[in-house]
Formats: structure tokens, sequence, C-alpha cells
């Protein structure tokens, strides 16, 4: 990095932040990313940008300022999936794709509570069952044409422990298909 001209704000040197080498390498590979032809896939998609993480380091970047701007990118590479998309498969092809990807998604967040996912052992610490259940049935409604929710809100939540509760990767996994499915129609 040349200069003092930072792509973010700094935390305090005491502070944690992202460690500023790995986001400025993440950046540069999504710049190349989106740089190719939009009709071409490419390693980073708007996934990979949603699952990304960065090590913490004392007055490394800002993590508001970044998780923003990796919003923003994600929101602009899920545009051009969606415009990908419709020209691989034709406009009617695609949304029957989403829309059945709505289905599926949509069948796991109305099965009845304590039975959406599976359950970690009883030693073993997982997503409390009853704020899972209840975010479910927020994001079920909304794909209903229920009461709106936001994608930053499904890509933000977060529940507390418990023992024998649900399989975080698996409710992770699911919450990741509901952004992405906002996304792909907006």
């Amino acid at each position: 990095m040349m200069g003092t001209m930072s792509t973010f704000p700094k935390a305090r040197r005491s502070q944690q932040g992202y460690d500023i080498e790995e986001v400025e390498d993440f950046l540069e590979d999504a710049r190349r990313a989106y740089a190719t032809d939009a009709r071409a896939a490419t390693a980073i998609d708007s996934s990979a940008i949603r699952r990304m993480s960065f090590t913490m380091q004392k007055g490394g970047y800002s993590p508001a300022h970044v998780d923003a701007a990796l919003e923003r990118l994600e929101e602009a590479f899920a545009r051009r999936e969606h415009e990908r998309g419709i020209l691989e498969h034709g406009e009617e092809q695609w949304y029957a794709k989403v829309r059945e990807r709505a289905r599926e998604a949509l069948d796991t967040l109305q099965r009845a509570d304590g039975g959406r996912f599976r359950r970690v052992s009883r030693i073993s610490r997982g997503y409390r069952i009853v704020e899972v259940d209840r975010f479910a049935a927020r994001i079920a409604d909304y794909l209903q044409d229920g009461p709106e929710i936001s994608a930053r809100e499904v890509r933000t939540a977060q529940f507390e422990a418990q023992f024998g509760g649900y399989d975080e990767d698996e409710v992770d996994a699911l919450l990741d298909t509901v952004v992405s499915l906002m996304l792909a129609v907006r």
C-alpha cells in the first residue's frame, strides 16, 4: 500500500478491526472478477461475498465500514448474476428456478416448531431453537407476501446458543439461500 491513503477508516490502534491486507486482497480479486465479461461465471459471486470473513487485527479496518461495502458489492454481483441467469435460461425459466428454490426454503421454514432443522447432540451447542423458530416464521411470512423483511436482517441474524440446539451450519445455509433469493428478485 502506498502513502497514508486507506480504503476504509481504521479502528483505533487498541481496537480490533479487519486485517487490512486480507481486505485489500479480497477487494482486488472482486474488482478483477467484476471486470470480466458479465456473462462469465467467476470465482467470486454474491454468495462468496456474503460468506467472506477476515482475520481481526488491532488497528485494522473498521468492520462496520467494510461490512457496508461488502453488502453493496454483494448486491452488485447479485444483479449481474440475475442478468446472466436471464440471458442463459430466459426470463421465464430463470424465475421458475427462483420460485422452486423459494418453495424448497419455505417447506423447511414451515415445519413445526422444534423440527425445522437438524439438532446437535445434547452435549454440543447449537442455535437456540425458540429464537430460530421465531425468525423462521417471520421469513416464511415474508416469502408468502407477508410483512417486509430486509436482506440485511436475514444476513445479520444472530441467535443465542443452547445445548442440543439447531445445527448452525444447516440454519446458516438456509439463511444464505433466503438472502440469495431476496437479491435474485430485486
